[in-house]
């Protein structure tokens, strides 16, 4: 896995009406380590998700630099995939098909697609869905299909963008489950964009707490709780500790 390095990172819009220049993210330096999970946390607005889709190479920035194993970002990637916030499949297309998809657009021959679509697919706990379509499944499934999707092209650094945001309460905390199983058996790089403190506490290896825009990382938060972790790890005081910690620093963020 790639060890990802943002350095100085500045993002700007023009605002299609005035023509102003909106400051998104300004001065963002950080490293995601090989293996790592780092969650990103903050108000709305304060440039998270662009700072995913800049490091996906969707997006550029206005200053700094995006590396990978110190080769810099000049746009997307095989090195590098995104899970969005809604699943964003085909739906002409089957689970095993969607799962392909990036695979073939590579150039690999139908056959091992094939086979390593479904080595994915019971991964993420699909196995025999193959040929159901997306309309077919849950919503919790669908993102399962998606998240097997960018695995499949085996991405050095994997970008999650909420994922889990669209799902009942129900579903979302038996997905942050999952989606640590997984990681605890892929160990990609991991930069994940979340707003619940709790699933960053329960998924990541580091929290970066932002800044209202622009965006500024104002806490670099280890967590140091032994995995794998469930819902009983609330209890614990270490963990309170960090969750009220996380939430005074983002609180007075969220005011402004």
């Amino acid at each position: 896995m790639s060890r990802l390095e943002i350095q100085g990172l500045h993002i700007e819009y023009e605002m299609q009406r005035t023509r102003r220049q909106l400051v998104a993210v300004d001065d963002v330096s950080f490293v995601a380590e090989s293996g790592q999970f780092v969650a990103l946390v903050g108000p709305s607005g304060c440039g998270k998700t662009s700072i995913l889709n800049a490091t996906a190479g969707l997006l550029p920035s206005m200053g700094g630099r995006i590396l990978t194993d110190g080769r810099p970002v000049r746009g997307p990637g095989p090195d590098r995939a995104m899970v969005f916030q809604s699943p964003a499949l085909l739906p002409w297309r089957t689970v095993l098909r969607n799962v392909m998809y990036g695979l073939e657009l590579q150039g690999h021959d139908r056959r091992q697609a094939n086979q390593r679509a479904r080595e994915f697919i019971s991964l993420v706990g699909l196995q025999g869905f193959e040929e159901s379509y997306p309309h077919e499944l849950s919503g919790g499934m669908q993102q399962r299909v998606s998240v097997a999707r960018a695995l499949a092209v085996e991405p050095q650094v994997l970008l999650f963008d909420e994922p889990l945001s669209a799902l009942d309460a129900q579903l979302r905390e038996l997905m942050q489950l999952e989606l640590q199983r997984i990681w605890l058996q892929t160990r990609n790089t991991v930069l994940f964009v979340t707003h619940h403190i709790g699933e960053a506490i329960l998924l990541a290896d580091v929290i970066l707490v932002f800044s209202a825009r622009p965006g500024r990382i104002t806490h670099r938060l280890p967590v140091n709780l032994p995995r794998p972790r469930d819902r009983a790890m609330r209890h614990q005081p270490d963990y309170q500790a960090l969750e009220d910690t996380i939430w005074d620093a983002i609180q007075p963020e969220v005011v402004k």
